[in-house]
């Protein structure tokens, strides 16, 4: 499941909760996301924020001349995650359980899980963000 921020035409901001980027873009198509205060069918996914906890990096700040576009290339956000959020592979539901329950520390962790295991995070209130990474050659 995944969170979008999302606009009308006439400039009205709300959330939609979609199973992935296709189903709502199929939804959209099809005129089946309608903003709740107007009815209008013209959506548009806008940029979100999030927040993430970590422990203060020096990492360089992107020139103010930089677009939000050329500040998060497929490339950069990779780095990003690979340097701020443990792999923790198969393990992600196990250990993101842990943490919920204070078994472990809060970290930043990324790796996989099954549907079903995804099902159980969202069932026990654990939030987390599912996108794929996109593929770097080098």
């Amino acid at each position: 499941m995944i969170v979008y921020d999302l606009s009308c035409g006439n400039g009205h901001t709300f959330e939609g909760w979609f199973e992935d980027l296709k189903a709502f873009q199929n939804q959209r198509q099809n005129n089946l996301v309608a903003c709740p205060l107007c009815n209008d069918t013209s959506i548009q996914v806008l940029p979100s924020t999030f927040g993430i906890k970590k422990s203060p990096t020096k990492s360089p700040n992107p020139s103010k001349d930089e677009t939000p576009q050329q500040a998060l290339t497929p490339e950069k956000m990779v780095s990003f995650l690979e340097n701020n959020f443990e792999d923790v592979g198969a393990k992600f539901a196990q250990e993101a359980l842990k943490m919920h329950y204070d078994v472990t520390e809060k970290r930043n962790i990324r790796g996989t899980s099954t549907s079903a295991e995804e099902e159980t995070l969202q069932k026990e209130g654990i939030k987390f963000l599912k996108f794929p990474l996109p593929r770097i050659d080098s």
